[in-house]
């Protein structure tokens, strides 16, 4: 089964891959991982965080999968239809949301981490502020 590797602050968190229900998002991804970038404290949604990926050329993606009201684990997938690209990942209760309101991102995996594990991943963003992140596919998988 395929997974996503996150390198984040000297741990390593694995992510189911949701292929069947995200095809064409997961695809997207697979062109654009390997990354190394910054993961941030949501501004607006809550208990999340987040990696900005706007310098990555995603095509013209459809909502699949999507939802605004991610549970805690869910790493979702938004290709920027009213705000900048992202990868959410939702540590606890979130309402995706930007300036322009509610969005909906496309439910691409789910990280295997236990609540507390995720609490204080989204505490370390709040208290501390950015994390250098390293995002994969597991070896082989790309």
């Amino acid at each position: 089964m395929s997974e996503l590797l996150f390198e984040i602050h000297e741990r390593t968190y694995t992510a189911s891959i949701l292929e069947s229900e995200a095809p064409e998002s997961v695809a997207a991804m697979r062109d654009f991982l390997p990354l190394r970038s910054e993961l941030l404290h949501v501004r607006w949604s809550g208990h999340a965080t987040w990696v900005e990926i706007d310098e990555v050329n995603l095509p013209e993606l459809p909502r699949e999968n999507h939802t605004v009201y991610p549970s805690r684990g869910d790493v979702l997938l938004y290709p920027g239809y009213r705000n900048e690209q992202e990868i959410l990942l939702a540590c606890g209760p979130t309402c995706f949301k930007s300036p322009a309101g509610e969005l909906a991102g496309n439910h691409v995996a789910t990280l295997d981490a236990s609540r507390e594990e995720l609490r204080e991943l989204e505490e370390l963003t709040l208290q501390e502020g950015a994390q250098d992140i390293a995002v994969s596919f597991t070896e082989g998988e790309r």
